[in-house]
């Protein structure tokens, strides 16, 4: 769909019959430098709802990945509440936070971050072993088929393209009943038509499972894609397309 003109103002208050999944309030991130504290994120108020694809445009050094990396979990907040998926992840320890990304958050990479040595069947089948999975190998095929990749489970990542590697990435992101999907820039070391499926992929399977996705992405066109595009600018919301519907 097209892109509206985004507001900017920005509002997190929920509305009538929506079921939010991540709700951030006054998100503030500050990490040490040799030059002293540097603000990432600077009071970020954000709610998105179950189901909704989501992009998240700004120019480079913006606060987007960190954004991302503090929804997961990877990152802590410095200041500000964190709710997702009903955990409040400003409480949980490390090895709660570990438990949170296990059951539901899935993380597709620019970087697929797949491990060498393991075959896509293998690498798929890590995150349901690690989950206590009784069927993880045959969970795993599953992922792998749904992909369209049943013909390359024995197949390691050095012999796959890189297109192939994403969709591995992808089903080992689905592969622990994720209802999150959080994508940073998923297509930036894939080319044009390639990185295309792979969207087509992930919008697929947000639509037909109701999944959540928030797209990091610098291109407009992949943004305009989402049901709702969200600007940050120096640590901040500058504007998000729900504001102007």
């Amino acid at each position: 769909m097209d892109a509206r003109a985004p507001a900017a103002a920005t509002s997190s208050q929920p509305q009538a019959g929506r079921k939010i999944v991540i709700g951030l309030e006054g998100l503030e991130v500050t990490l040490p430098s040799r030059a002293g504290p540097v603000d990432i994120l600077k009071g970020v108020d954000l709610s998105i709802d179950q189901g909704e694809a989501v992009s998240i445009v700004g120019p480079s050094g913006s606060g987007k990945t960190t954004l991302l990396m503090v929804i997961s979990g990877l990152e802590r907040a410095t200041g500000g509440k964190v709710s997702v998926a009903g955990h409040d992840l400003v409480k949980l320890d490390e090895d709660r936070l570990a438990e949170f990304r296990r059951d539901q958050i899935g993380i597709v990479f620019q970087s697929f971050h797949l491990i060498p040595a393991m075959t896509a069947l293998e690498n798929v089948a890590v995150p349901l072993e690690f989950r206590g999975s009784d069927n993880a190998f045959g969970e795993a095929r599953a992922q792998l088929e749904r992909v369209g990749l049943g013909h390359r489970l024995d197949h390691y990542p050095g012999q796959l393209s890189g297109g192939e590697q994403q969709r591995v990435a992808i089903a080992r992101a689905l592969a622990a009943g994720a209802k999150i999907i959080l994508a940073d820039e998923p297509t930036g070391n894939l080319d044009q038509e390639t990185g295309q499926t792979i969207m087509d992929l992930l919008f697929e399977l947000q639509r037909t499972g109701g999944t959540t996705l928030v797209l990091v992405t610098h291109d407009p066109g992949l943004a305009a894609r989402c049901n709702r595009i969200v600007e940050i600018r120096d640590g901040l919301i500058h504007s998000d397309s729900r504001d102007a519907q």
